[in-house]
């Protein structure tokens, strides 16, 4: 059986760790050439170096901050004039710091959470979007949160930016019909390296009555959900938004 992403080439923000390197390994399983760009370059280096022995992939990668407006579009054209092409977008990149109090949140990081998690991959889905309808199509993937359609105790400028996402998906879906497909992934709590900060005796006890599933889940267990909106089994889905939360939301 052919891998089914053979060439195809996936640029995946946020793409050196947690669920974006997962979703980068799954498709780099597929056959997928790789553009993976986060803040941290070193970070990038090593899944590319990490990639390319476990699957002998093809892997451009880049430092970028998504909350920076002009940077994405050089970034953008960077990847074009490397790979030629975008095939699949994967808006994954997200932040969500703590904050001692609601009154206590400055401007700067409002900004700043609003900017990575709703500004960044509007400007993306716009400027990838474009080059999308020009050439012979593709598919954006944006990740959402559950937080975007709950109550989000100590991350409502996130659950806030992450309800914009999902607009957004629903509403490039409509603009960019019927070459591109646009599609959200909704997760829940995923035990990455963010959990790391999390008292994780409390979240397992919460979890037991919260969750239907009863845990938080794996990264490895959103890179279903990804393949399928990239791939050609979701070719009549676009606007979808999918929630892959173990029943949280």
């Amino acid at each position: 059986m052919g891998k089914q992403f053979l060439n195809k080439v996936v640029l995946i923000t946020g793409g050196s760790r947690g669920l974006g390197r997962a979703m980068a390994e799954g498709f780099a399983a597929e056959g997928a050439k790789l553009a993976i760009v986060s803040r941290k370059l070193e970070s990038c280096e090593q899944t590319k170096a990490a990639l390319v022995e476990a699957y002998g992939s093809e892997v451009f990668v880049r430092a970028t901050h998504v909350g920076d407006w002009d940077d994405l579009g050089a970034m953008v054209e960077e990847v074009i004039a490397h790979f030629g092409r975008i095939d699949v977008l994967i808006n994954n990149a997200g932040m969500s710091p703590l904050y001692p109090a609601l009154s206590e949140i400055s401007e700067v990081l409002f900004d700043k959470v609003v900017g990575v998690n709703l500004k960044g991959p509007f400007r993306l889905m716009a400027s990838v979007g474009d080059r999308m309808m020009q050439g012979e199509g593709g598919s954006i993937i944006n990740i959402s949160s559950s937080a975007s359609v709950t109550k989000s105790p100590n991350s409502e400028p996130y659950g806030a930016a992450k309800a914009g996402l999902n607009a957004l998906t629903r509403s490039f879906a409509a603009a960019y019909g019927p070459k591109v497909r646009v599609n959200c992934i909704m997760a829940g709590p995923f035990l990455t390296d963010i959990s790391e900060a999390w008292d994780m005796a409390a979240f397992n006890e919460r979890a037991k009555s919260s969750i239907p599933l009863q845990r938080g889940g794996e990264a490895a267990e959103i890179v279903a959900a990804a393949l399928y909106f990239a791939g050609p089994g979701a070719s009549f889905t676009t606007g979808a938004i999918l929630a892959v939360d173990g029943g949280s939301h």
